[in-house]
């Protein structure tokens, strides 16, 4: 079972062993909460500040992974709205994206959850949070998969979900409107 989740793991441990706070996102967190489906990527959120960037580039060795270089890094900390970095190992071009989480969803971190994957810790979103990515991955553009992945999210976790606080942060992120019709629809 370990070799099945090595695509994986090489991505988080090179976060970890740097010190970089992470979480997963996406499909591969919607999942985890939800109905399994395949996905080419992990996305990862982190929590790190343009001071660290170094930290960064320098946690995925160059003869394994593709990493942008510390001056596009720089830039993608810089933004305000939506940074991303693509992080792609070498050996089998699975790909990473990364988003850095802007401050005003730091304190998300505090909700993450650890998990156990084959006798290793790792970081996952709490399927809230998960919600959140996803209704904003939507509202930017993204496909349908993202509204059939909250569904599924809905119909397992079902009364597990904190949703006084997801409907708290949906309106401060503009997304509450999306939230309330998926939230009545019956799927």
């Amino acid at each position: 079972m370990a070799i099945a989740w090595d695509w994986l793991i090489q991505f988080i441990e090179p976060l970890d062993k740097a010190g970089i706070p992470y979480a997963i996102v996406g499909s591969v967190a919607s999942s985890v909460y939800g109905e399994p489906r395949a996905t080419n990527d992990v996305d990862l959120v982190i929590q790190i500040e343009s001071s660290e960037a170094r930290r960064l580039v320098d946690a995925f060795p160059p003869d394994r992974f593709c990493v942008p270089p510390l001056e596009v890094v720089l830039v993608e900390l810089g933004r305000r709205h939506g940074p991303h970095l693509n992080v792609i190992a070498l050996d089998s071009m699975t790909q990473a994206d990364i988003y850095p989480l802007p401050a005003s969803q730091r304190p998300w971190f505090a909700r993450r959850r650890v998990l156990d994957l084959d006798a290793r810790p790792i970081s996952v979103a709490a399927p809230e949070v998960v919600i959140l990515h996803k209704l904003l991955f939507f509202q930017g553009g993204g496909g349908e998969r993202h509204l059939r992945d909250i569904r599924a999210m809905l119909s397992v976790a079902g009364s597990g979900l904190d949703r006084s606080w997801l409907e708290s942060e949906a309106a401060r992120l503009k997304v509450d409107d999306l939230w309330r019709q998926l939230n009545l629809s019956p799927g």
